[in-house]
């Protein structure tokens, strides 16, 4: 069958996802190198079932014009978001902890596409995007595959412009030098799914000189201006919480540390607040609005084009939505870990009400491109999400995740992080 342009023709990165099941990773390569990089107890961690669902066998092909309108769409968006107006805008409904404003831009933004029929269009901005030390890891134990180049933002300078962007992040507040001490810090750290993370995030930090911790935050007071634990004083926090506003009782030390200047804290609230507060994707699919405020016409034809129309859901759409609900896709405002999302045509009357109820988005649905992989010697397709690591709009790394279901998740056979490979079309 010809082409035509209901059927349009398809890239040779879409042909490669669709046909090839060459393994391109080498897991004895990765375990060695993590067991290296992890330290104590690293047996421990890769003999771990949910370790084992973290990687996918294959990877991604991406034509690199995607990648460049993704890169370009993380751009407008940040440009979009240091405009008075907008600012004006969303920090109006955000808790007081946003208003602080000492300078850092937040350390891992994380910003994930679907691959659509129409290019890449933005799902999600994440302040504390997680698995970029795992991705970097897996980037670097791939064989190559059927002509796909490997992605050059996978390289190995990464430990250097990780330890250069929480430098950036600690010039932005104290003016200069750099930090003598990190503390990675999540409510029960070694109880998170991405544990092994932190750990090879404290190994490249200290690579690069720079005494790295990770704490929960019942282990740090705030006392005499500064953040201790024990006695060792906290210069820079890479913030993992989930407390984007550092609202909980028992965060009150980094509340205290962060509204009085006491420790240089990445990513915060405002960082969150500007960026990845999700009811700001009505206004960044708005780009009307955002040129009345000063933004350029081609940042807001990159917004137009790349971010799904979202509304937020009230008593009074809650009609229109409802029987529109197969076009459309409802997230938590407050949510995170895609906890409590939904698909529209999966929704019942009740849930929906439900929704209603809440505090919820909803944001136009862009089905995403997909994978083949074999799962024990069967073919199956997969979901595909691109997720762009990021430091004031510049790409650290990309990467992708592989699963099964509404949203990702790393529960999928054959499923998890994958690496990118590019691809151009005309191939």
């Amino acid at each position: 069958m010809q082409p035509t342009s209901d059927f349009p023709k398809k890239t040779a990165a879409e042909r490669l996802n669709e046909q090839c099941t060459c393994i391109t990773l080498d897991r004895q390569s990765v375990s060695r190198a993590l067991a290296r990089r992890l330290g104590d107890n690293a047996d421990e961690i890769l003999s771990s079932a949910v370790w084992h669902q973290l990687f996918s066998n294959v990877a991604v092909f991406v034509p690199p014009e995607d990648l460049e309108r993704m890169k370009a769409t993380v751009r407008a968006l940040e440009a979009a978001a240091s405009l008075p107006g907008y600012q004006s805008q969303v920090l109006s409904r955000a808790p007081h902890s946003a208003q602080f404003n000492p300078g850092p831009v937040g350390a891992f933004m994380g910003y994930d596409f679907h691959l659509g029929e129409d290019g890449p269009r933005l799902i999600e901005i994440n302040t504390n995007a997680g698995g970029a030390f795992l991705n970097a890891t897996l980037a670097r134990a791939q064989v190559q595959c059927c002509g796909g180049a490997p992605h050059p933002a996978s390289a190995e300078n990464f430990d250097e412009a990780v330890a250069a962007q929480f430098e950036s992040e600690w010039r932005a507040q104290r003016g200069s030098g750099r930090p003598k001490t990190i503390a990675i810090v999540d409510d029960r750290p070694t109880e998170q799914y991405l544990y092994a993370e932190f750990r090879l995030a404290r190994q490249s930090l200290q690579s690069q000189g720079i005494e790295t911790l990770i704490l929960s935050p019942s282990d740090l007071r705030y006392e005499s201006g500064g953040l201790y634990a024990g006695d060792r004083q906290i210069d820079l926090v890479y913030n993992r919480l989930v407390d984007f506003g550092l609202e909980e009782p028992g965060h009150a030390a980094l509340r205290s540390a962060w509204l009085d200047g006491g420790a240089v804290i990445t990513p915060n609230p405002r960082n969150h607040a500007l960026l990845a507060d999700k009811r700001n994707l009505a206004l960044l699919s708005d780009p009307q609005t955002l040129m009345s405020w000063g933004l350029s016409s081609e940042n807001a034809e990159l917004l137009r084009s790349g971010v799904p129309a979202t509304v937020q859901v009230s008593a009074e759409n809650a009609d229109a939505l409802w029987q529109e609900r197969r076009q459309w896709f409802f997230k938590p405002v407050a949510g995170h870990g895609s906890k409590g999302v939904y698909r529209g045509s999966k929704l019942t009357k009740k849930t929906f009400t439900e929704i209603v109820a809440g505090d919820y988005i909803a944001q136009a649905l862009v089905p995403p491109s997909e994978r083949t992989v074999m799962v024990d010697g069967q073919r199956e397709m997969l979901k595909v999400d691109v997720r762009l690591y990021t430091y004031r709009g510049a790409l650290l790394l990309a990467a992708a995740r592989l699963y099964r279901g509404q949203t990702t998740n790393f529960r999928t056979p054959g499923g998890g992080f994958a690496p990118i490979l590019l691809k151009p079309s005309r191939s």
